[in-house]
């Protein structure tokens, strides 16, 4: 087939099939160079921004506030229990307040009432393995509000039964801590209930309200991340980077901020 190239030169044209088979069309080359000349030719400008958030916060994915007050899941029975629990964990001492002063019973309510109480975004058809390997974690058809309502129930009955009528908040400091250790490793036989399987989901769900954003109801204060050191959210650290090895004194900033944001 000729093309162009082949004709000679009497001002003559190629006919119409032997033009190029993209004619009339956009390639690949074609948008690569326009997208270069349209950045080379237009006017593009940065904005430096100093000493204001360029954002506003959750903008993307709004994060709505607990509000401590009250319990939307636990009864007041459950909630004195869980309270006592999770004082038993990590308990107020002079390194500051513990789980139960630090909003995580409130933390572990809500929590309950969302999508996580109900393990909305979770397989749960089964197969549930009895002997499941470490890595395949709880094989159980229980929904975490299922465990924690027939475990707390679980929970009282036996301490009733085995201390003299009491319900766990009233025991002792050291009675409690020996039930939450054979709890601990399965010892502790509750009637129709694993009491391993409660204190493990207390004792995950305490760690983790201790230590998230005290926007989820726990961590008040950001106790938890005062007592570790860690600086929360900060979304820039360009004035601490050039000073290695000198300790980081500034206070922890959480989702929502904190007192007096502009002041370092």
């Amino acid at each position: 087939m000729r093309t162009d190239r082949d004709l000679p030169e009497t001002g003559r044209t190629a006919p119409q099939s032997a033009k190029s088979k993209h004619s009339g069309r956009l390639t690949r080359r074609s948008l690569l160079a326009s997208a270069a000349l349209l950045i080379m030719t237009s006017g593009v400008s940065a904005r430096v921004v100093t000493k204001v958030l360029p954002w506003q916060p959750n903008e993307a994915y709004p994060v709505p506030p607990v509000i401590p007050g009250g319990y939307l899941f636990f009864t007041p029975a459950e909630a004195a229990a869980v309270d006592a629990i999770v004082d038993r964990l990590i308990p107020t001492d002079d390194l500051g307040p513990g789980a139960k002063d630090s909003g995580v019973t409130t933390f572990i309510d809500r929590q309950l009432t969302g999508p996580f109480g109900g393990h909305d975004w979770l397989y749960m058809q089964g197969p549930f393995s009895s002997t499941p390997l470490p890595t395949q974690g709880l094989q159980s058809p229980l929904v975490p509000r299922q465990q924690y309502r027939l475990g707390l129930a679980a929970l009282e009955a036996y301490c009733k039964a085995n201390f003299n009528g009491k319900a766990f908040a009233q025991l002792s400091g050291d009675e409690k801590d020996k039930l939450l250790g054979g709890m601990e490793k399965g010892d502790v036989k509750f009637d129709n209930f694993s009491s391993r399987m409660l204190f493990n989901a207390i004792y995950a769900n305490t760690m983790e309200g201790f230590f998230a954003d005290p926007i989820y109801g726990g961590n008040r204060d950001m106790a938890g991340w005062k007592l570790i050191g860690f600086p929360g959210v900060r979304y820039d650290f360009r004035d601490v980077m050039a000073k290695p090895n000198q300790a980081y004194t500034l206070p922890p900033v959480a989702m929502q901020g904190r007192p007096a944001w502009g002041e370092n």
